[in-house]
């Protein structure tokens, strides 16, 4: 067999092999060898091995059989002394490709920027950078970026835009680059960005963490009439006044104070406005629990005046239950115009519960027993009562009755004439007989006759005078009147003639 008439179809099974070789391409073999280099994104996390060192780059392997750089100031202790050798492990973040070379970090916090062109890396592959705060400058303050200049505006310091320059000036923050024009003559950075990232990733953990009714810790970070806010590690919270304790409070500072940790409930969470409400006192026992058979009406108690207002006094009675006495009971029968006249905040007194309504959390109570209420006796229509007469309306006379009650005389049953002047006959005061008429027992109200008494007078005047003409004809004989026994003498007399 001649070599050269088998050469080529050995070079052909060869060929074959390679090309095809159980559905393998030649790329595909090369991908699989790793000698393909393989693309990198901006800000792409990579874990390599080094496989040298010098005095200012680290070198790594990168997948592909490339090479990668590090600026080895990067793993340096304080001293200077390079903290990693050949064999190591180490994760990275790509920045960018310059003069073929690839350039990565260790640091996504942190970068150490000590050149602009580091800047501008860390600007294209979206990674933070390390700057201190030099002094403030109309509109913001100056950033020091490894002795770069940088700007940034205040309302990118922080999450709310804070002018006061002492809080940041001497201090180093993490930033990111927003901007990088003319060649790193201006740059503009932001420090808020980052904030919001944090709080952003922060708030998605806590929304699958968190529900209602759930009790968490967290720290008082402000404090206001209305309320206060708490912090959960970065998210902010809101616990409204009333939730905040079950004693009654003028202002919150009075029972929470800035920095101070405290458990709260979950009310409710709205992710979408960003409103978080909690409940400090829900995580507490309520006191008003078996209060009902702790303060029965008609017991006497003994508690603290706590709060004056114009309509009364609270005595804590309790922790977390107040009780009001009203103005009309602190003043003992007499009239009072304010409840500091009576009693004084720290004054302890005996009082007794007069009214409770445990659904509202109300108690009532008064420095004297409560009175058992008289009971009201109504008259019945046509009894005679007399009265004073209380007011004049256009419509008739309220008279008061000795039962305690107004009855109303209406006009038509006043017994004067047309467009006579009620004022001037009858002035408040006067005493005024009255005859019931009507009496409507479900409010109490009733109705009276001053005519009525008129015309009963009149009646019994005209029964008196009948009385005395019967009697006077008894008298006579049955003739008749004296006037008529006279007539009956003359016309006898006058028949004679």
């Amino acid at each position: 067999m001649n070599i050269d008439d088998t050469q080529p179809d050995a070079f052909e099974d060869n060929e074959s092999s390679i090309s095809t070789g159980e559905d393998e391409t030649f790329e595909h073999l090369l991908n699989k060898s790793g000698y393909l280099p393989v693309r990198l994104s901006p800000g792409q996390k990579v874990s390599a091995r080094i496989i040298s060192v010098s005095n200012d780059h680290v070198y790594i392997d990168l997948p592909g059989k490339t090479e990668g750089v590090i600026d080895s100031g990067e793993f340096r202790n304080e001293a200077g002394e390079l903290q990693v050798q050949p064999g190591d492990e180490v994760e990275a973040y790509f920045l960018s490709i310059k003069d073929g070379i690839r350039r990565l970090t260790t640091l996504i916090h942190g970068y150490p920027a000590r050149k602009v062109t580091v800047i501008r890396d860390a600007h294209k592959a979206g990674l933070p950078i390390d700057g201190e705060v030099k002094r403030s400058i109309k509109g913001g303050f100056e950033i020091s970026v490894g002795g770069v200049k940088c700007f940034c505006p205040y309302s990118q310091i922080d999450v709310k835009a804070d002018r006061d320059a002492r809080k940041y000036i001497g201090k180093e923050f993490p930033f990111m680059v927003l901007e990088f024009k003319d060649d790193g003559r201006n740059i503009v950075v932001s420090r808020r960005v980052l904030i919001d990232q944090e709080k952003q990733a922060r708030t998605e953990r806590l929304q699958n963490t968190l529900e209602e009714g759930m009790k968490v810790t967290a720290v008082v970070s402000s404090i206001q009439k209305f309320g206060c806010f708490v912090d959960l590690g970065g998210i902010d919270g809101f616990v409204p006044a009333r939730e905040i304790s079950w004693d009654r409070i003028s202002h919150p500072g009075e029972v929470v104070s800035i920095g101070q940790e405290v458990t709260a409930k979950i009310l409710s969470l709205d992710w979408e406005n960003d409103r978080l409400v909690f409940s400090i006192k829900a995580t507490q026992p309520d006191p008003w629990e078996g209060v009902s058979d702790t303060y029965p009406v008609g017991s006497r108690i003994t508690g603290t005046i706590v709060r004056l207002v114009p309509f009364g006094a609270f005595v804590r009675l309790q922790p977390g239950v107040d009780g009001l006495i009203h103005i009309s009971n602190l003043g003992t029968g007499r009239r009072i115009n304010h409840p500091k006249e009576v009693v004084e905040i720290g004054q302890k007194v005996e009082a007794y519960v007069v009214a409770t309504d445990y659904e509202n959390r109300k108690i009532a109570l008064s420095l004297q027993p409560k009175a058992e209420p008289k009971k009201i006796v109504l008259p019945e229509a046509g009894d005679r009562i007399d009265g004073i007469v209380d007011q004049i309306m256009p419509y008739g006379i309220f008279l008061k009755m000795n039962n305690g009650l107004n009855g109303l005389i209406p006009n038509a049953e006043m017994g004067t004439a047309v467009g006579a002047d009620h004022k001037k006959l009858f002035p408040p005061g006067s005493e005024m007989p009255a005859i019931v008429i009507e009496v409507d027992k479900s409010s109490n109200k009733v109705r009276l006759s001053r005519k009525a008494v008129l015309d009963k007078e009149a009646q019994k005047e005209y029964e008196e005078y009948r009385d005395e003409v019967r009697k006077t004809e008894e008298l006579s004989g049955g003739f008749g009147s004296l006037g008529e026994i006279l007539k009956a003498k003359l016309k006898e007399k006058e028949k004679f003639d």
